[in-house]
């Protein structure tokens, strides 16, 4: 099956905004054994728009179009495609009570524009927004499906999960597919492929694996395909248990999880507390933890201790050994680590003490030296690390590398 994205909407072509939907839905598109054949990007202007659809109808079995649904005068998609379907708007009484619970909830006077957000055409089956004041709008031509969404993200994806792929589905297009995501960290991707090869050459035909590194961990996506959903499901948590055995120390966690979310889990489950004192990482490693919801259960706080000055006052790191070890090193990064398990009350704490970059490196400590320690009732460990020159990378592997090297005490503390 062929796919065609057109998106609608001048802000794309300036560059104003980033095309993210293509992205987003070429990568769920491919998952689901959908090529896409083809992303085109136009104007709003209907002789641009009624061309993009004449042409896609010609080579594409799936059109998704996003953009051109908000309420202003700009935005002309529904009267391109009545015009391209020889249809009318018409009004649906539910698209607009959905509509008005929506705006009433957020204290919005309902005018005549949002009324019109209820106006669609005659022809097309209505796909509920359950997250927007724009439907989404699906037609059949030609052998050829059509969807419209709205250009907002969220709302595109919205739809797409809750209602096109649902739909494709029971048509019979698309088969069951089931995605299992592990997080894996402290192996680089090639040595991760080396150490799990055999049990890699081992999956069954209708498993794929995907090997989706970034800074923050290497994710290994298991993909099955077939008709049988509960055998998928049961054969991806096989090959999940396998791989525990194989590289237990290196996951820690499965699909959208998060680091610090996977401590916090940890930190409740053990009744601890964290407390963290950061220098390079300038308070990213606080933030990774309170992004997470329930976070005031464990966390205790923190120190953002950029200068020196700070280490010594309120972290009680010792001035002479800054001035004989200097402020990256293993001595300091120890002691703050310390400092800020007893000054704040915890059980566990974190310090990070480095040379982010683009500035400040020498030949003995280049830009990316990093040290971190992590301290606990069984008591500190550190390590160093060099990382690369890029100052945001820096700091996001610094945050990563901070919370496992915690994830890992904390484990072996329960373990003894």
């Amino acid at each position: 099956m062929k796919a065609e994205l057109i998106t609608i909407g001048d802000e794309i072509l300036i560059g104003q905004i980033i095309d993210t939907n293509s992205a987003w839905m070429g990568q769920q598109l491919n998952l689901h054994g959908i090529e896409v054949y083809q992303v085109t990007s136009v104007h709003d202007n209907r002789e641009h728009i009624l061309k993009a659809l004449a042409d896609a109808e010609k080579d594409a079995d799936l059109v998704l179009i996003t953009g051109g649904l908000g309420p202003t005068k700009d935005d002309i998609t529904k009267e391109c495609l009545c015009e391209y379907f020889a249809t009318e708007l018409i009004y649906f009484p539910e698209v607009f009570e959905h509509v008005e619970s929506l705006l009433s909830a957020r204290n919005v006077t309902i005018n005549q524009l949002n009324r019109d957000q209820a106006m669609l055409p005659a022809s097309c089956t209505v796909l509920h927004n359950s997250v927007g004041t724009a439907s989404g709008m699906w037609f059949e031509r030609n052998g050829t499906i059509f969807v419209s969404m709205p250009g907002v993200p969220f709302e595109m994806e919205a739809i797409m999960t809750e209602e096109v792929f649902p739909r494709l589905i029971k048509l019979g297009i698309l088969e069951s597919i089931v995605h299992k995501t592990i997080l894996t960290l402290g192996l680089p991707e090639s040595m991760l492929a080396e150490k799990i090869e055999h049990w890699e050459n081992a999956l069954p035909n209708f498993i794929k694996l995907a090997y989706l590194p970034s800074a923050l961990a290497v994710r290994l996506r298991l993909s099955a395909y077939g008709t049988d959903r509960a055998l998928l499901e049961t054969e991806i948590d096989k090959q999940v248990k396998e791989l525990l055995t194989i590289i237990p120390e290196n996951i820690f966690g499965f699909d959208d999880e998060n680091m610090a979310l996977v401590i916090g889990r940890i930190l409740i489950s053990t009744s601890k507390t964290l407390a963290v004192a950061e220098s390079c990482t300038g308070g990213n490693i606080a933030h990774s933890i309170t992004s997470n919801s329930g976070s005031s259960a464990y966390f205790k706080g923190g120190v953002i201790a950029y200068s020196n000055e700070i280490k010594i006052k309120l972290l009680d790191v010792p001035d002479e050994m800054i001035e004989i070890h200097g402020a990256v090193s293993q001595q300091v990064a120890e002691a703050m680590a310390i400092g800020a398990q007893k000054a704040l009350n915890a059980d566990y704490s974190i310090s990070t003490t480095g040379i982010a970059g683009p500035d400040g490196g020498t030949a003995e400590k280049p830009v990316g030296t990093v040290w971190i320690a992590v301290a606990g009732p069984s008591g500190v460990k550190s390590e160093k690390f060099i990382f690369r020159h890029n100052r945001e990378r820096n700091i996001i592997r610094s945050t990563q590398t901070a919370l496992n090297l915690l994830r890992m005490l904390i484990l072996n503390d329960i373990k003894e």
